[in-house]
């Protein structure tokens, strides 16, 4: 498997993070998902904020990096977070033909940042899917109410594997950047809403945090509630430990883990990556992608 190959000593923490430097590749980390297996991805690729190039947050700059990305890694799915409706329909079209999307605005209807699901619809097909916000109102379009200014949500969608016959769930969303208290309310909430599933069900929860992995009291809420953080259970770590938003600048180990792949009992997690992908030195995003192979139990 091609990649950027993980430096003994740095997939944790550890001072080895100035000595590391995450290598641009053409090749896919994880690429194609083969036999029962699925490739999953979380990606906030970071709003079009209308910043003009040389900017590295320039959307003309990274939307074609981004593409490039997408069509090395080829993920089964992929939760995005920040996509505003333009940026969701560029996607589509920069990864078409054979891939889907679901998603709604945070605001409602394409109002507002998305928290998009995308698919592989040679692979999978949706059997249902909804959407809830995060805040005492969760069926309240555009509601917000735990401290957050920005509005918080959450899209789910139910999947049956063509390849196997096998139904999962993926649930993707994006925790607010400010409030702590939204944060761990949002936690409780998704923990609830996804115990509400079918328990004999696979479930892959998404998202920028906007929190810590291993630090956070919203990652010790999720993973107390009968989730398992993918980069810790996977059989194997395809690079070094990066801290997911670089901010377009070089990545670092060590730095904290905002963007997460959790899963139920009923997924393995055989490889995970956190992708440092770049072309001539630009990013796509400001985050860097999560990636994980699974398998469904």
């Amino acid at each position: 498997m091609a990649g950027v190959a993980a430096v003994a000593g740095a997939l944790g923490t550890g001072q080895a993070a100035a000595k590391t430097t995450a290598k641009p590749t053409g090749e896919a980390l994880i690429g194609p998902a083969k036999g029962e297996q699925l490739h999953v991805m979380s990606f906030n690729i970071r709003y079009d904020a209308k910043a003009a190039p040389p900017s590295p947050d320039a959307w003309s700059t990274r939307r074609p990096i981004l593409a490039e990305l997408l069509r090395t890694e080829q993920p089964t799915l992929l939760g995005v977070q920040e996509a505003l409706y333009s940026q969701v329909k560029e996607v589509l079209s920069d990864i078409a033909p054979h891939y889907d999307w679901i998603g709604l605005g945070r605001e409602g209807g394409g109002r507002g940042e998305f928290m998009s699901i995308y698919f592989d619809t040679r692979r999978v097909a949706p059997l249902d899917y909804d959407h809830f916000w995060l805040s005492d109102t969760p069926n309240v379009i555009g509601s917000a109410s735990w401290g957050n200014t920005v509005v918080r949500m959450v899209t789910w969608v139910r999947f049956r594997d063509h390849r196997t016959g096998r139904e999962f769930i993926h649930v993707n969303t994006h925790f607010d950047h400010q409030s702590e208290n939204s944060r761990q309310r949002s936690a409780q909430l998704v923990r609830e809403r996804i115990a509400g599933f079918d328990a004999a069900l696979p479930v892959v929860l998404t998202g920028d945090f906007n929190t810590p992995a291993e630090k956070s009291e919203s990652y010790r809420i999720l993973t107390g509630g009968g989730l398992a953080d993918g980069w810790i259970s996977a059989a194997e770590q395809l690079t070094p430990a990066w801290g997911t938003f670089a901010g377009y600048q070089e990545p670092v180990v060590g730095n904290d883990r905002i963007d997460w792949i959790l899963h139920n009992s009923h997924v393995r997690v055989r490889q995970a990556a956190i992708n440092t992908y770049r072309r001539d030195g630009w990013f796509p995003s400001d985050h860097l992608p999560v990636q994980a192979l699974i398998e469904l139990s």
